[in-house]
């Protein structure tokens, strides 16, 4: 029995384009730990995610910083995501 592989789906190219312009030790970490979100789920637990709410998580890299703010449009996003795919 095959396990199953999860889809990680950016919100825009904006989004995508700032992850391409992550210094090179934070982008490599973001392909070791995106690669293991498709294949475990986004719930990897700490220090590698952290569940905020309503099934979001956060990816922490190690050098990066997590603002309210950030939380406060991570949270924006989800709920349009969501309505546009009830």
């Amino acid at each position: 029995m095959r396990a199953m592989e999860y889809e990680i789906r950016y919100y825009s190219e904006a989004v995508q384009d700032e992850i391409l312009n992550l210094p090179d030790t934070l982008a490599a970490r973001y392909v070791v730990l995106t690669r293991r979100m498709v294949a475990l789920g986004a719930n990897l637990g700490e220090p590698h995610t952290k569940a905020m709410k309503n099934g979001l998580f956060e990816l922490r890299l190690k050098g990066a910083e997590s603002i309210a703010r950030e939380l406060d449009t991570a949270m924006s996003r989800l709920k349009e995501v969501k309505h546009e795919n009830p």
